[in-house]
């Protein structure tokens, strides 16, 4: 029996090398397909061949101009070069083993950008407890390390995680992220907190979340928006129940006995994540580990002007992102209108209403378009900050602001894994997404201090500059939302109706 040609259109099945020569008009006019045998003996054969000749698993165009030198029927039959598509492309989008793997990724993110969602907790409480003889910028150094940290391994992990798969990097992970909070919980001086809390857990984090992250796109591709949405709930989560966690039990056992049960939850739910979490891509008998790379493969994703703007976007945006995530609480005593209790809870319910954000986020991406649907979130978030927090000192606008604020940067958390996905060759998305993190591992690192810095330089009233931050923190997330929207128009054109 012949094959039948099954026609891919973007958004659907494309895969993630193809929709990159589309954006740039390197590929040829015309449908794309993919080859369907419908003769089993057919079919092996094709696939023994294709096998053998596969390179970087992405599909073959087809071939659609004429040739004048052929005539009839065998020009037609010439037309169109049919390849098997590598059969580790063709994602399941579903399936039991797809979603565990979808649980054990999300026990990830609620251990991971959950605790980090969490660290405003622990700058009010350094900053009125054992720390109290310390400055603000000096305190913020300990969350900011840990941003950093969990950020910057980004591109090591990538690449370990492109040659190895996750399961060893994920082991390792989980035991250094448990061992450094066990040590955070004996520490009584500045500079251990930082080591252990700043420095030990988040390289663990790090070596958790990421690997975890980008096994996403082995198995799920149509529904791809709204997993990577499921999985963020996670860390909204995490948000939610780690600030309520810690504040009651200091309060009741202490701080050391605070740190060492949420070091056992972490451990329970990573026990977990590594039972289940596998790669499509890496367990395929027919896989080959990229080669080493060169300086120039180092930086090559950079020199691409669509992915460059792309890293010049989110590294603006972690700016704005995590200054109300870290001193909404601080900011929220500040006015005076608020108990020290419900400052503390600003935090949970502001990653209680980010886990319908983050959900609703992957939902519409789906259909709207990945970076569509990132880039509106995030400039939505700059304008409530601008408009909403700055002005907003009474109680019902701090929570309001609390709650439209985690709403609408619950995108950048559940979309970054999908944009990346969606302009990087499957080969390099490990990679690709740890230089994401790398970018974003800066400002992660330098916001607490700077803040600290910008609250420090009094108003003329004597008081602290909090308008200074708000201005800050807004400004810098609607700038990454238009660098964001460059990125877009490099991929995609100008057109704000194209689904991308």
């Amino acid at each position: 029996m012949a094959a039948e040609k099954v026609p891919v259109t973007p958004g659907n099945d494309t895969d993630d090398n193809t929709l990159n020569e589309m954006a740039a008009g390197t590929a040829s006019p015309g449908p794309v397909f993919r080859t369907k045998e419908t003769d089993p003996e057919k079919a092996a054969d094709n696939d023994t061949a294709n096998n053998a000749n596969e390179t970087d698993g992405t599909d073959v165009e087809a071939d659609n101009e004429d040739d004048s030198s052929k005539d009839g029927d065998a020009a037609d039959a010439n037309a169109l070069t049919q390849v098997t598509t590598f059969s580790f492309t063709d994602v399941p989008d579903g399936g039991l083993q797809a979603w565990l793997v979808v649980l054990g990724v999300w026990c990830t993110s609620f251990c991971s950008f959950g605790w980090i969602n969490s660290v405003g907790i622990f700058q009010e409480y350094y900053e009125s407890g054992p720390l109290s003889n310390y400055s603000s910028s000096t305190i913020s150094w300990i969350p900011s390390l840990q941003i950093f940290f969990m950020m910057a391994m980004g591109p090591i992990i990538g690449r370990l995680f492109d040659k190895f798969g996750p399961r060893h990097i994920l082991l390792v992970g989980s035991l250094i992220d448990v061992f450094g909070l066990m040590m955070a919980s004996i520490s009584t001086k500045y500079y251990q907190l930082l080591l252990s809390q700043g420095v030990c857990s988040a390289i663990g984090v790090s070596a958790i979340f990421q690997p975890a992250l980008s096994c996403i796109p082995g198995w799920f591709n149509k529904r791809r928006g709204i997993v990577y949405g499921i999985v963020s709930t996670g860390s909204s989560l995490g948000g939610v129940i780690f600030p309520i966690m810690v504040n009651r039990l200091i309060r009741s056992v202490g701080y050391g006995w605070a740190m060492r049960a949420c070091a056992f939850m972490i451990l329970g739910l990573l026990i977990i994540a590594n039972l289940t979490v596998h790669s499509r891509f890496h367990a395929h008998p027919h896989f080959k580990p990229s080669p080493k790379m060169n300086l120039a493969q180092v930086f090559a994703p950079a020199k691409e002007p669509g992915f460059a703007l792309l890293l010049a976007g989110m590294f603006f945006l972690t700016f704005g992102i995590f200054v109300p995530i870290t001193y909404i609480p601080v900011g929220a005593l500040a006015t005076g209108n608020l108990s020290p209790d419900l400052a503390q809870y600003l935090v949970s319910i502001l990653n209680a209403l980010s886990l319908f954000g983050r959900l609703s986020s992957g939902w519409a991406s789906d259909s709207l378009g990945k970076f569509n649907t990132f880039m509106c979130s995030c400039l939505v978030a700059g304008i409530f900050v601008l408009g909403l927090w700055i002005p907003g000192n009474s109680k019902g606008a701090v929570i309001a602001f609390a709650a439209v604020f985690g709403f609408f940067s619950g995108a950048y958390v559940s979309l970054i894994g999908s944009l990346v996905a969606q302009v990087s060759p499957h080969k390099e998305i490990g990679y690709r997404t740890g230089l994401v993190f790398l970018v974003g591992s800066i400002p992660g690192l330098v916001t607490g201090p700077i803040a600290g810095a910008i609250l420090a330089n009094k108003t003329s009233g004597g008081h602290e500059n909090w308008v200074g931050v708000k201005v800050f923190a807004g400004v810098m997330l609607i700038f990454g939302s238009a660098v964001v929207l460059m990125s877009r128009i490099k991929y995609a054109g100008g057109s704000l109706r194209t689904v991308f």
